[in-house]
């Protein structure tokens, strides 16, 4: 079953005006499968096969003449030497449009010969996850915990026979052997499985890097390096805070957030619906799951790099979306039935900042319907929410 990607309107108009089109993001979010339905009339060739990659390494010319325009290249962060050949190929036929379409699930890899080689000629988008609302568009009775537990795999839902819990430890077994042997040389990868699950324990909170390398036992300059490569293989987000020059004392440092909430419960051993409910870190993975959403949203609406976090010594607001100069304010709480209580970090920025400058603001819960609270904010569904 085909599930519908809120990215393709996107994908079409990137592939109708540019000559490259780069899609990136995690291994299995549906890349490959997008591109390959939306656009049926390119060739296709994918590096994951090390025959394949080794050509476009080695023999870039040969392998172009081999795989001539339009086709779809997948993986392309394997052969990095073909870039600057697809630069020469492009810029002999600059003005047809859609004719390389490029998939990579290392964007630090992927990033570095874009923009050495492609710069100017290619437009880049990523791919997360399913939201919530694609979940719901294919599978409209889809319950809330279900899809956190379960998260946003598009595998998962397009054959729910499939056991997700034997999903992901077979996704996690792959990841390590595969995205992080080639993105760095780890010594240990149960040092490293050890390190992504305290990340998964540090989801929706502040970074402290010295911490988390103590906590694992290894170095600080280690835990940098495998930092970059949980951001770089789409399995990690970092959530910058919101500077304003009316506040003080404000928080630097970053929270963590895993991307997905399916691969964050794995890690959790949180296996059920149930276990949802009576984990202790139920609050940091809803909260996770909303971001998650809110990301997607702004992606929709064309919003780059708008969300931040706000917090000074005693306060947190969880998302600040900043759009035209103004900002929505966002609380994420596990609740179904939030009060006017729940708002008085909320309302104690929308002071701090002023209310012309702020747009709005709300708690995204698990209430069946949006209401209003008394103090100006909304008690917002997730439904509504997204």
């Amino acid at each position: 079953m085909w599930i519908p990607r809120d990215v393709e309107k996107h994908l079409r108009r990137s592939v109708a005006t540019r000559p490259v089109v780069v899609l990136t993001g995690a291994r299995q979010t549906g890349k490959t499968s997008t591109l390959r339905r939306l656009f049926p009339r390119h060739g296709f060739v994918s590096l994951d096969l090390p025959t394949e990659a080794e050509q476009a390494e080695k023999e870039p010319d040969a392998f172009l003449r081999r795989h001539p325009a339009p086709v779809i290249i997948d993986e392309v962060q394997y052969a990095p030497g073909l870039f600057r050949h697809l630069k020469a190929t492009v810029d002999a036929h600059r003005g047809r449009h859609g004719q390389y379409l490029l998939t990579g699930s290392q964007k630090f890899t992927l990033m570095k010969g874009v923009s050495e080689s492609l710069a100017g000629r290619s437009d880049i988008i990523e791919l997360e996850t399913l939201s919530l609302s694609e979940i719901r568009g294919a599978f409209p009775k889809t319950g809330v915990e279900t899809a956190v537990v379960r998260g946003g795999f598009p595998e998962l839902y397009a054959n729910t026979r499939i056991d997700f819990v034997t999903y992901y430890n077979s996704y996690l077994a792959t990841y390590l052997e595969r995205d992080v042997r080639s993105l760095a040389n780890v010594g240990s990868l149960r040092d490293f499985e050890r390190f992504l699950r305290a990340c998964a324990l540090r989801s929706a909170n502040l970074l402290n890097k010295a911490d988390l390398a103590r906590d694992v036992g290894i170095a600080p300059s280690t835990a940098n390096q495998w930092l970059s490569m949980l951001e770089a293989s789409g399995q990690a987000v970092l959530l910058e805070p919101w500077f304003s020059n009316r506040t003080k004392s404000i928080i630097k440092s970053p929270k963590l957030y895993l991307a997905d909430t399916g691969l964050l419960c794995a890690l959790l051993n949180i296996r059920s619906e149930r276990d949802l409910r009576q984990s202790p870190s139920v609050g940091a993975v809803w909260e996770t799951f909303v971001f998650a959403q809110l990301r997607q949203r702004e992606r929709r609406a064309g919003r780059a790099a708008s969300l931040f976090f706000w917090r000074d010594r005693t306060r947190e607001v969880d998302f600040v979306a900043e759009a035209g100069g103004r900002v929505e304010l966002f609380e994420a709480k596990w609740t179904e039935l939030p009060a006017a209580g729940d708002a008085v970090n909320l309302s104690f920025v929308r002071d701090v900042l002023g209310k012309p400058r702020t747009a709005g603001g709300a708690i995204v819960c698990r209430a069946p319907n949006s209401f209003s609270l008394s103090n100006g904010f909304r008690a917002l569904s997730i439904a509504d929410f997204v």
